[in-house]
């Protein structure tokens, strides 16, 4: 008997999983026959291409409007008072994975060549390595060392130098 009745409950629910026919169409004996069933073409999944208007503007109020990190004189590390803006930003690259980045690391002027583009590359590194440990993949972040050659403040004063020693967070077609 519990067989009979675990066989009819497994028929009803095959049953019920079944499709039921979207045409029919009557041959000459009255017998019912499903007409094939005709399926559009799935259109294959396209990335909307990342756009530059897409990006966070520049200059807008929170740490998301904020493009760079500075430092202090010979120091790489990224500081708590900075956290929030490459918090904020490692936010938005996980959200939208197609958007890349170039950390530009730069100093002042003091130092030699060679001393400062190694600076500034640890100084890029050094925003990099938070960026990962948020979970931001690493091809999204390029990183590139200028050393003192871009400077935003050409004076040469503390005041400019403080300036300059920084990394810049320069998103994709920007």
């Amino acid at each position: 008997m519990k067989k009979t009745l675990l066989f009819l409950a497994a028929t009803s629910f095959l049953a019920a999983c079944s499709s039921t026919p979207t045409e029919n169409t009557t041959t000459s004996n009255n017998a019912q026959k499903t007409a094939p069933a005709t399926v559009a073409e799935a259109a294959p999944l396209v990335k909307a291409p990342v756009t530059e208007s897409m990006y966070p503007a520049k200059g807008v109020g929170g740490a998301l409007g904020q493009r760079t990190i500075h430092y202090a004189f010979d120091k790489y590390t990224v500081t708590d008072e900075f956290m929030p803006v490459v918090s904020a930003h490692g936010d938005f690259l996980l959200s939208h994975a197609g958007s890349k980045i170039v950390l530009q690391g730069n100093c002042d002027e003091r130092g030699s060549r060679e001393y400062n583009l190694g600076l500034g590359q640890r100084r890029a590194d050094s925003v990099r390595k938070v960026l990962l440990a948020k979970g931001v993949k690493d091809g999204q972040i390029e990183t590139v060392s200028f050393g003192k050659e871009k400077p935003v403040n050409p004076e040469h004063n503390k005041a400019a130098w403080a300036e300059n020693r920084r990394t810049d967070i320069v998103y994709q077609g920007e």
